[in-house]
């Protein structure tokens, strides 16, 4: 909850949060196409029947889609940043109380986002006119992507302070 007295929050638009999405693409589709790569070479080295090839592709589109479902709900419902959210500096949160989302509404979120892409990523669009810039699956799982400040490391804080001493 936040405080009665404080700002209310800057919420994220429309190329903020494509840019952390495509951050998050790069990240689970490099983790499945090296797992891809390793598992190809592995069966490389069997003669294994067509048919098993088949169903094994089959259970590895599975595993790729458990992955990116894994991926997105994880960090949801941890501190509601993935990477690529954490990159860009926001955050998704409940539209009500701007607390973290449990594991069930970050899942929600995920189902429903594909509904934003019909038709024609006209529920995305929705980001553009909505007063707190929620698309289309954010609205039904009351959801909003908000900016966080991103905090320096420690290490680059204490870098500067040599400087600043010089300075005075």
């Amino acid at each position: 909850m936040t405080d009665p007295g404080s700002a209310p929050p800057s919420y994220a638009g429309l190329a903020t949060r494509t840019l952390a999405f495509a951050v998050d693409a790069a990240v689970i589709n490099v983790v499945a196409w090296f797992v891809g790569v390793v598992f190809a070479l592995a069966l490389s080295l069997l003669s294994l029947p067509d048919e098993l090839m088949s169903v094994l592709a089959a259970v590895a589109a599975v595993a790729a889609l458990l992955w990116t479902f894994s991926y997105f709900v994880f960090f949801w419902s941890g501190n509601g940043q993935t990477p690529g959210n954490r990159l860009i500096g926001i955050t998704v949160r409940d539209a009500t109380s701007l607390s973290p989302l449990p594991a069930r509404r970050a899942a929600l979120r995920l189902v429903l986002l594909p509904l934003s892409a019909l038709p024609l990523c006209a529920g995305f669009l929705l980001i553009l006119f909505d007063g707190r810039r929620r698309a289309l699956h954010d609205r039904l799982a009351r959801t909003v992507v908000i900016y966080v400040s991103v905090e320096r490391p420690r290490r680059a804080a204490a870098r500067e302070a040599p400087e600043e001493l010089a300075r005075v």
